[in-house]
């Protein structure tokens, strides 16, 4: 099973890998893909779209069995809040499926930035006097004190989307 993630970023294909797992001869290419979206995704609906766009444009980059999308975002869960949300997407090029990672609440200045316009990443970097937040421990790492780090929920989110393809329950 050859699987493409659409993404070069580390933590993005290690969460691939790790939700892969033991499959027998899976391997996972790491393809530079565009999500189609904002670079800050804002909403449910629009990180979504940026991790189905991943998916379709990973697999359609020729030869996979599978193609993964990976997409972060921010949106306000029926709240006054803002929450980080992560979706991945995973197609086989006639079905896409779809799976959440974990969300959390930012905190009040980091809400007040990204309104403003600015992205998760480099605010996370400047907040929290950081370099490469996204490509290490991600915002879910700082804001759960290290129990969840990125890959770790960025994997249960491809997990999630991975399970119609690889279990029998979805038949």
């Amino acid at each position: 099973m050859r699987v493409a993630v659409g993404s070069e970023n580390p933590v993005k294909v290690a969460a691939t890998e790790a939700a892969i797992g033991d499959l027998p001869g899976a391997t996972v290419d790491a393809v530079a893909v565009d999500s189609g979206v904002a670079e800050q995704p804002t909403g449910l609906d629009e990180t979504r779209t940026g991790a189905r766009n991943r998916a379709r444009r990973a697999y359609e980059t020729g030869g996979y069995t599978l193609g993964v999308g990976i997409e972060g975002g921010v949106a306000p869960l029926g709240t006054d809040d803002v929450y980080l949300v992560m979706w991945a997407a995973v197609t086989d090029g006639e079905r896409v499926e779809l799976a959440a990672g974990p969300s959390v609440r930012l905190p009040d200045s980091v809400t007040e930035r990204i309104q403003a316009g600015e992205e998760l990443g480099p605010v996370m970097d400047d907040e929290f006097d950081r370099e490469g937040v996204a490509r290490s421990e991600g915002a879910i790492g700082i804001f759960t004190g290290g129990t969840v780090d990125r890959e770790d929920a960025l994997r249960s989110a491809v997990a999630g989307a991975l399970g119609p393809f690889v279990t029998a329950s979805y038949d």
